[in-house]
């Protein structure tokens, strides 16, 4: 029997760019804080340039998934955002309710890092799983120490050599139980707790040193994440 109930998930935060700024990213620049949303079939029903976009997506049986986007502007170049997420979640409800929920948090906190130190900056994105081992209770905590951030909170400095990927030297920019973020001079890495919502691992890389490389990227940071649950 499906668990077939709508939802609503509503966040407000001030971001470090101004709503024109934040309207590019959350339009054309998703590879850049969250993950490409170009093959997404949406259709844009409010757009008031640069302060209100609703899009939304429809499917079969009344299921539906729509963004919402309320922009003003703030004092020196900043923006308040009024972010609602809403649709319908047909199995797990609970569980889909609890990682959409947080995750929310997590990239538009990374759409704010983007906005602050890499605006503008083109960027080549990579997503990488961790193998079925990650799921485990305690793989998230298994990927934290192996990053040498085992209980490092927000402001901690990075440096590590890891196995594959080489040195990795950064500012823990978020953290908590189910996700940590890494800033380097020229790159976000995000990482993923989803083995508390019943999945892997994973992480993304969002490079803006212009020379980076996905293909290369995903084969280091796969071998790695093999050899932390091998």
């Amino acid at each position: 029997m499906s668990d077939k109930r709508n939802f609503e998930i509503v966040y407000d935060t001030e971001l470090p760019g101004t709503p024109e700024r934040v309207w590019e990213a959350v339009t054309n620049g998703t590879p850049a804080w969250m993950f490409p949303t170009d093959q997404w079939p949406a259709v844009r029903t409010v757009e008031e340039y640069p302060t209100h976009l609703v899009s939304r997506m429809e499917g079969p049986d009344g299921w539906f998934n729509q963004l919402e986007h309320v922009l003003e502007p703030l004092d020196g170049g900043r923006a308040r955002l009024h972010y609602v997420h809403s649709g319908i979640f047909a199995d797990n409800w609970d569980q889909q309710y609890a990682g959409a929920s947080r995750h929310t948090a997590f990239y538009l906190h990374t759409l704010g890092q983007y906005l602050k130190y890499f605006d503008g900056r083109p960027v080549v994105f990579t997503d990488v799983q961790a193998p079925a081992a990650s799921q485990a209770p305690d793989g998230f905590t298994r990927l934290r120490e192996a990053l040498g951030a085992g209980s490092a909170g927000e402001g901690a400095t990075v440096d590590v050599e890891l196995d594959g990927v080489g040195r990795l030297t950064g500012v823990v920019d978020f953290s908590n139980g189910h996700f940590l973020g890494l800033r380097t001079a020229d790159a976000l890495y995000r990482f993923f707790g989803r083995n508390a919502f019943g999945a892997p691992v994973g992480m993304t890389v969002h490079d803006f040193s212009g020379s980076g490389d996905s293909e290369t990227t995903a084969k280091a940071w796969g071998g790695f994440l093999e050899r932390v649950y091998a």
